[in-house]
């Protein structure tokens, strides 16, 4: 195994520095039809690498302004009054509240602070003890810990045991200052997980969500962490809940790409044969997320986790014209799975980027051809 990960690693080596190598020595060589450096992103209009937005899946500009203003005051008001304006019962609110909490524990990874320097993330802490009844705070809060917990410590430890708990004390209180609101039981979700709550407790987790939001695909992807393999579960348990809540979501429901996510999570380590992304499970996984974008409401917030996931799919299936029409509609944007699984998600998205324009240019597609 150690020589097959080195064979690898050597091969994606070259592909990177091969093109370099070539530009330096003055090499003019024919680039074939189909491969990687004959690609041209732009040609599409596609973001430069460089500025492509690591911090959202998808656009939302009222959120991008107000994380500018609040990241460049330090005053969490701004924050407050668009969490206070944004309903409880969608999509939104949660992606909001994971954007915040993740932009304070981003600060504070940058600046820990010292005998000098106030540490980062303080606006968040202002927030919270000025805003005590602020359902709003308490949820970022809750999940401001929970990241730290997962960022900072090790399952299993003291330390991460008692941030969690400390989360997990969070979520009560937002969930006393907005009874209705499913985001303080999404964030208990990644607690549960965590400290590897019993199923029953669990599932009594999870009837709570369904009592406010059944159809919440935020917290169906939350659930199925629980239920994949690598933690409480197993692949049989967490494809058949991905496969349950997808038939009976209503049309138009994004949760008809659960199963994606699912044999996303159950992708073997190394795969070596190309035929696996044509196999059965995985095609009608594609399939179903398909139907997912075409049917849902463009305007869904939740789709873009879908579109970046099936750009991934649909270029190691090599079905090319599939994958730029999702790219169309995702482009500039990286901030969603699996591109935030590497070290680098922009180079993540704009390798697959390329390898989807270079496929799509041999088969006959171009700029002209690209549907919207």
């Amino acid at each position: 195994m150690a020589i097959l990960w080195l064979l690898m690693a050597l091969l994606m080596l070259g592909l990177v520095l091969l093109p370099v190598m070539r530009r330096r020595r003055g090499v003019i060589q024919q680039v074939p039809p189909g491969h990687p450096d004959a690609a041209d992103p732009a040609a599409y209009g596609f973001v430069p690498q460089e500025e492509l937005d690591v911090r959202l899946p998808g656009p939302d500009q009222d959120l991008l302004a107000v994380l500018e203003l609040v990241q460049r005051t330090q005053d969490y008001r701004a924050a407050a009054q668009l969490l206070a304006g944004t309903e409880s019962e969608g999509e939104r609110r949660w992606q909001r509240v994971q954007a915040f909490a993740g932009a304070a524990a981003l600060e504070l990874q940058q600046r820990p602070g010292g005998v000098h320097e106030t540490p980062g993330g303080q606006w968040l802490r202002v927030w919270r003890a000025e805003q005590p009844k602020d359902a709003g705070a308490a949820a970022v809060h809750a999940e401001f810990l929970v990241q730290q917990a997962w960022r900072t410590a090790t399952p299993g430890t003291d330390e991460f045991r008692i941030i969690m708990e400390e989360a997990r004390e969070a979520c009560s209180q937002a969930a006393l200052l907005a009874p209705g609101d499913p985001v303080p039981y999404v964030v208990e979700l990644s607690i549960a997980r965590g400290l590897a709550c019993p199923r029953a407790e669990f599932e009594q987790l999870w009837l709570k969500i369904l009592d406010r939001a059944p159809l919440h695909m935020g917290a169906h992807l939350a659930a199925l962490h629980y239920w994949c393999e690598k933690w409480h579960g197993s692949r049989e348990q967490a494809y058949s809940f991905a496969e349950a809540a997808a038939a009976r979501a209503p049309e138009g429901s994004p949760l008809a790409a659960l199963p994606l996510f699912a044999v996303f999570e159950h992708l073997p380590e190394v795969n070596l044969v190309r035929s696996f992304y044509q196999s059965e499970v995985v095609t009608r996984a594609i399939h179903g997320a398909l139907h997912a974008v075409h049917s849902a409401d463009p305007d869904d917030p939740t789709l873009p986790h879908v579109r970046h996931l099936l750009i991934s799919f649909l270029v190691s299936a090599e079905r090319w014209a599939e994958a730029m029409d999702q790219l169309v509609h995702v482009d500039g944007h990286v901030g969603a799975l699996p591109w935030t699984l590497s070290d680098d998600p922009a180079a993540a998205f704009a390798l697959h980027r390329a390898l989807a324009v270079a496929g799509y240019e041999a088969n006959g597609g171009s700029p002209a051809t690209l549907p919207g």
